[in-house]
C-alpha cells in the first residue's frame, strides 16, 4: 500500500493527472445525507447514501472519505484504509484541512488494523506538512510505543505536549499508553506535570487524581464538581472512583440515577454492567449491557457485545453465549481473545 507521503507528493507534483477526482461541482446532497447518517451512527444507511452520491457524480474525495468513516464506524478498518487512501488520491493537488482530516482518519484506521508502521508513516507525512500537529505527534508516539520504540515515542509524546501543553486530557492519554505498555511509573510523570497546569477544571483535576490512584482526593474533587449530576463524565469518573474505593453499591446507584434521565448513555450502561459483574449480580449486569446495545450502534458497541457474552457465561447460559459469540466474530473477526473464548464455549 502506498504511504500518504507518496500520495501527498503525487498530488502536489501531478495535480493535472487527477483532475477527474477533484472538487468538482457543489451538489453534495447524498454526501450530506451520508454524513448525517454517520452522526446518527447509522453506518449502513450512510454507505447507501455514499453509493448513491458516487453514481450521481458528487465530489469523489468527499464520497470516499464518507465511505471510509462509515467503515470505521462498522469497525471494518481494512476497508476504511482502502477508501480513505482513495479519497486522498482525489485531492487534485490541493492540500487543505480536508486532506489533514482524511489523513488522520487513515492513520487511526491503519493503527486499528495493526499496521503500526503504516500508521507511523502516515503521521510522519502529516507532520512533514504540519510540524506542529499535536494529534499526529501523539498518534505517532502511540504507534512507536506499540513497536517497542520507547525513546522515539517519548520524544513524540513530549512534542505533542509542547504544541498542546494546556490540555490535561492529552497528559492522561499519554499515561494510559505508557501504562498499557507496562511503563506506568514513567507515565505517571505526565500526570504530575498536568497537575501543575493552571486553569484546569475540577473535573479535570478529579480525573488526574483518579489516574494517579489518589482516590480519596479524586472523590472529594469530583463530588464538588458533581452539581446536579447531569454531566456524564463526572458521573463516570465519580462512579469509577467509588468502585476503586470498594463502594460498588454506591457507584451503581450513581449510574442508575443518571440513567433514569439519560437511558441512552451507552458508556454509563457499560460501566454499570461492569460494576454489577464485579459484585456478582450477573443478571443486572446483563440487563445493563443489553440496555446499551438496544440504543443502537455506538463507539463502544464492541465492548458492550463482548461484555454481554461474558455476563451470559457467568449466568451459565452457554448456548446463548455461543450464539452471541458467533455473531460477534462475524463483525469483529480480528479479536483473538474472542476466538479463544469461542473455542471454550463450543465445548460447553
Amino acid at each position: 500500500m502506498r504511504s500518504i507521503r507518496i500520495i501527498f507528493l503525487t498530488a502536489v507534483l501531478s495535480a493535472f493527472m487527477m483532475a477527474g477526482c477533484g472538487r468538482t461541482g457543489s451538489n453534495h446532497s447524498n454526501v450530506d445525507l451520508g454524513m448525517k447518517a454517520i452522526e446518527n451512527n447509522d453506518f449502513e444507511s450512510a454507505l447507501a447514501n455514499f453509493e448513491a452520491a458516487e453514481k450521481k457524480g458528487e465530489n469523489k474525495e468527499l464520497v470516499y472519505r464518507g465511505k471510509g468513516l462509515a467503515h470505521m464506524g462498522l469497525a471494518d478498518y481494512k476497508t476504511a484504509v482502502k477508501e480513505l487512501t482513495q479519497a486522498l488520491s482525489c485531492s487534485n493537488g490541493h492540500i487543505s484541512d480536508l486532506e489533514y482530516d482524511i489523513s488522520f482518519y487513515l492513520a487511526v484506521s491503519e493503527f486499528r488494523t495493526g499496521d503500526m508502521k503504516g500508521a507511523e508513516e502516515t503521521c510522519s507525512a502529516i507532520l512533514a506538512l504540519d510540524p506542529k500537529n499535536p494529534d499526529a505527534f501523539f498518534l505517532r508516539g502511540k504507534t512507536e510505543l506499540a513497536q517497542g520504540e520507547k525513546d522515539d515515542a517519548l520524544r513524540d509524546f513530549n512534542a505533542a505536549i509542547r504544541h498542546n501543553s494546556s490540555d490535561p486530557d492529552l497528559y492522561i492519554s499519554i499515561y494510559e499508553c505508557m501504562s498499557d505498555a507496562g511503563e506506568a511509573d514513567e507515565g505517571a510523570d505526565y500526570l504530575k506535570s498536568a497537575m501543575e497546569l493552571t486553569h484546569i477544571t475540577g473535573l479535570q483535576k478529579g480525573k488526574l487524581y483518579y489516574w494517579m490512584k489518589d482516590y480519596d482526593n479524586a472523590k472529594d474533587i469530583l463530588e464538588e464538581s458533581r452539581g446536579d449530576g447531569t454531566d456524564p463524565e463526572v458521573v463516570l469518573y465519580l462512579g469509577r472512583t467509588y468502585e476503586a474505593l470498594g463502594d460498588e453499591s454506591y457507584a451503581a446507584s450513581l449510574y442508575k440515577t443518571y440513567l433514569e434521565g439519560n437511558p441512552n448513555d451507552v458508556e454509563i450502561c457499560n460501566q454499570l454492567g461492569l460494576c454489577e459483574l464485579d459484585v456478582g449480580d450477573y443478571q443486572s449486569a446483563l440487563a445493563a449491557f443489553e440496555q446499551g446495545i438496544g440504543v443502537g450502534y455506538s463507539e463502544i458497541s464492541q465492548s458492550l457485545r463482548y461484555n454481554q457474552i461474558v455476563a451470559n457465561e457467568y449466568l451459565g447460559k452457554f448456548k446463548e453465549a455461543s450464539v452471541l459469540m458467533n455473531d460477534y466474530l462475524e463483525d469483529y473477526p480480528d479479536d483473538e481473545d474472542a476466538k479463544r473464548e469461542y473455542i471454550f464455549l463450543s465445548t460447553r
